[in-house]
């Protein structure tokens, strides 16, 4: 009896004890410190681990996406119309970015590396060939009408020019020749009184197979938060194009990698060379990718927003002062003078003037906009689309008959889908992490759990070891007869 009453006891100290042990846990957060630390550990740019494989070498196929606007109303604009175009694509292609000529620098704090980029056609993700033709904006002649529209004497040498070549505002060209270049025919002429022109023209035609330069990376060992921070591009670790010293600052990541341990309430920074500045996303949801749950990211209105709206913008108001409007970022200065305005997909989220002075726009949030969809506790990018929309800014010039009587307008040529989703093989790894930060997480639940069940055995052991007294009254008779 006594043997049976300490077992008892026992079980009711058990049962206490793992209740306050497992509250302690839950309110100290012992184990999700435990599981981060071993992420911060992991996830840094260093040979043997995974963060760094899969930085050098990204395991997901990524692909490109190019939409064309064919312009269905060239002689119309010509006289003063709305500009009409039709959307035509995908053309796809895979790209490949391995990061190359990676060299560790500063005890292992550093990291630097180019990251060449390769695009192969995929036929059979693609609407056509990319011999189709597409008839849209002359973006060579529209830079050098831009250039020299102030020159009378010179542009009326190269309008004239311009008239016996057959070249006008509008150009038809194949799909390959818009991406990838052609021999133009005007700045060829030009290049035989300015040596240094380049007289191939194409959106991307040094792109493929090529760099944008140097970057060098915080491998995040000493904070975790600087994972793959860009340090500098091209030797220099701030832009000059802009007109503010906030501007022209280089933030974040390239956009490929992000540092562990993400919460809702922070902005993810990324710095973009086809943008030529810094930018950076919010959170926007939660979401699920192949069974792995994620935060889902997305650049806020703000980040493209004019100057009245967000006064840190003005910096990117180039000349200083002139600024488009909300939605639309002028980056002439930094693409040689051409007159390229970048925006999203069908001006998605841009000022309405933008949507209504183009017949053909449609701006849908799902199609256009930009995410980036990330596993929190490690970084990992579960599913990502950049979505950009290059286009011209044109205008009636004078001094050049090829204008016409076009109206002002920020001209669509193409936009972009770069997009990528977890391959199956990282979605197992992510998988077991997953799984792991489960039960970890839930051992002081578990030892609650246990001890509230102890809990309740001890209280029906104590229940039955006492006997009532009106029960032993009641038998009390029937033993004395």
């Amino acid at each position: 009896m006594l043997l049976k009453s300490c077992c008892t006891y026992s079980l009711g100290v058990v049962s206490l004890l793992l209740l306050i042990f497992g509250i302690s846990l839950v309110l100290s957060a012992v184990f999700p410190h435990f599981i981060q630390a071993v992420v911060k550990k992991e996830v840094v740019l260093k040979n043997g681990t995974d963060a760094f494989e899969a930085w050098q070498d990204p395991p997901a196929p990524i692909y490109m996406q190019f939409y064309f606007f064919n312009v269905t109303n060239p002689l119309e604009v010509l006289e003063g119309d709305r500009p009409a175009v039709v959307e035509i694509g995908p053309y796809t292609y895979r790209e490949y970015r391995p990061m190359e000529e990676v060299n560790f620098q500063d005890n292992g704090t550093k990291v630097a590396a180019v990251n060449t980029k390769t695009y192969v056609f995929q036929r059979n993700m693609s609407r056509g060939p990319e011999s189709d033709l597409i008839r849209t904006v002359n973006i060579p002649a529209m830079t050098v009408m831009e250039k020299f529209k102030n020159d009378a004497v010179l542009a009326n040498v190269i309008s004239s020019y311009m008239r016996s070549s057959g070249e006008g505002l509008f150009t038809t060209r194949t799909v390959g020749e818009l991406l990838w270049g052609y021999e133009d025919g005007l700045l060829k002429a030009l290049k035989l009184f300015q040596r240094d022109l380049e007289d191939v023209f194409g959106l991307f035609s040094k792109s493929n197979a090529s760099n944008d330069g140097e970057y060098v990376f915080s491998t995040g060992t000493q904070r975790y938060k600087d994972f793959a921070r860009v340090e500098s591009w091209n030797g220099s670790s701030s832009l000059n194009w802009w007109t503010s010293d906030e501007c022209n600052m280089i933030n974040g990541t390239n956009g490929a990698s992000f540092h562990p341990i993400i919460s809702k309430d922070e902005l993810l920074y990324m710095f973009s060379s086809d943008l030529c500045r810094s930018l950076y996303a919010a959170y926007e949801d939660d979401v699920t990718v192949k069974g792995i749950p994620g935060y889902r990211f997305s650049p806020p209105s703000e980040v493209f927003a004019n100057l009245t709206v967000n006064p840190a913008n003005a910096g990117f108001c180039v000349p200083a002062g002139n600024c488009l409007g909300s939605g639309v970022l002028n980056i002439s200065t930094c693409k040689e003078g051409a007159p390229i305005i970048m925006s999203s997909p069908h001006f998605y989220e841009a000022d309405e003037k933008f949507v209504q002075d183009v017949f053909g726009m449609n701006p849908k949030k799902e199609h256009h906009q930009t995410v980036i969809d990330i596993h929190p506790l490690t970084g990992t990018i579960l599913q990502a689309a950049k979505r950009l929309q290059i286009n011209v800014y044109v205008e009636k010039i004078p001094t050049f008959s090829q204008t016409g009587n076009v109206m002002t307008v920020v001209f669509p040529v193409v936009y972009l889908n770069e997009s990528v989703v977890i391959d199956d093989a990282s979605t197992k790894k992510l998988h077991s992490v997953v799984v792991t930060k489960g039960v970890v997480e839930n051992v002081p639940f578990m030892l609650i759990g246990l001890g509230i069940i102890l809990g309740g055995v001890f209280m029906l052991l104590m229940c039955r070891q006492k006997v009532p007294e009106s029960t032993a009254a009641e038998r009390q008779p029937l033993l004395s007869s």
